[in-house]
């Protein structure tokens, strides 16, 4: 639902969207405060708007994105395991997003962290993890410190490393996926560390050269060893307990303090993760 306010529009955010929606105002309220409201002001720039008694002005546009079932989803919950203040490394669970959409930004681990924090700090996300996958995400809370970590991302500064399981069991046991996707190049390392024979399954350990959109998904299903839950890709790969895919390494020198960051999920026994030897 659009409204664009004129000169005649009175009343709160909440009030007008109520009237134009036919929703009553604890659904709107509901709403907002999962950010499912824009306000674009008459000169320009779009954001999340919250606070249900806010008053605009004529001029200005007012986006519902109303989706009853998404704002009922309760998300899984996040857990910080560094704050270095600059930034922090949170262990995103399987069914959240890294961050939010046009319909809300509840189920969202941008949101979670903006609302844990007891003194309100930007939260910028360095890097990208699928909805389905779990595992460590780095996010940024200064734009000096998201520079400094996504030119280090860009220079291979940072060690990311995958686990996941597929389905067969891939020959050779290690090398590297170079396919191009989306008509860019793109270019996966992989080892296998363990088989199991009686479910046809593999655990592949996985490092990224490039960085493309569901890269590991996609370059293993046209691999013919899909990842196990993956509910988009590949055929005889689906279950009911969710995608075996985890970022459960990282790695990287601070560069503010200079000392090395290594957070790892094998030690931290954070998520069940499958076994390195099968």
């Amino acid at each position: 639902m659009r409204l664009t306010v004129g000169p005649e529009d009175a009343g709160t955010v909440c009030d007008l969207i109520a009237v134009r929606a036919g929703l009553a105002k604890s659904r709107v309220k509901d709403a907002m405060c999962k950010g499912a409201v824009w306000l674009t002001g008459k000169r320009g720039g779009r954001k999340r708007l919250r606070k249900a008694t806010a008053q605009p002005g004529p001029g200005d546009v007012l986006d519902l994105f109303y989706a009853p079932r998404l704002l009922a989803v309760k998300p899984p919950t996040a857990q910080c395991l560094h704050d270095a203040s600059h930034y922090s490394i949170w262990l995103k669970p399987a069914g959240l997003l890294a961050q939010g959409t046009d319909y809300g930004d509840h189920c969202s681990l941008v949101r979670q962290v903006e609302v844990n924090f007891r003194l309100k700090r930007p939260v910028l996300p360095v890097h990208r993890l699928d909805r389905e996958a779990a595992g460590l995400m780095i996010l940024a809370h200064t734009k000096a410190a998201a520079a400094r970590l996504s030119q280090l991302l860009q220079e291979n500064g940072i060690d990311k490393q995958y686990r996941i399981t597929v389905l067969g069991r891939p020959s050779p046991e290690q090398g590297v996926i170079e396919l191009p996707l989306d008509g860019k190049p793109a270019s996966t390392s992989y080892l296998l560390t363990g088989y199991d024979p009686a479910t046809d399954t593999s655990v592949v350990e996985v490092t990224l050269k490039t960085g493309r959109l569901h890269q590991i998904r996609r370059h293993f299903s046209l691999l013919g060893h899909p990842v196990l839950g993956d509910p988009r890709y590949g055929v005889g790969n689906k279950n009911l307990t969710g995608m075996e895919l985890f970022a459960y390494r990282l790695a990287f020198r601070c560069p503010f303090s200079r000392k090395e960051v290594v957070l790892s999920l094998d030690q931290l026994s954070a998520i069940p993760l499958p076994p390195v030897q099968g």
